[in-house]
């Protein structure tokens, strides 16, 4: 009797003005070759994310969609936010 953990990206998806990542994890417990355990875990990221510790699929994905134009306008709308919440 082998049990087995693996840990996958099961999809990534690019949401919204300013790129969202929204990433599914999908992990298996199997136990000689057949799945006993299914678990799905699901992570969102923004353009100010610090991506070095993100599985590497991610942060290809995170260079391509996160031109430095979409972080300067998150970055500009998050302080426009902060203002109005001063106010």
């Amino acid at each position: 009797m082998s049990l087995t953990k693996t840990t996958t990206i099961d999809k990534i998806e690019v949401v919204g003005k300013f790129k969202t990542l929204l990433v599914k994890e999908l992990t298996k417990i199997t136990e000689d070759e057949t799945v006993i355990a299914e678990k799905l875990h699901r992570s969102s990221y923004q353009p100010d994310t610090d991506i070095s510790t993100l599985p590497e699929d991610v942060q290809l994905v995170a260079n391509a969609v996160w031109t430095q134009a979409i972080k300067d306008a998150y970055a500009e709308s998050l302080e426009v936010e902060e203002s109005l919440e001063v106010e």
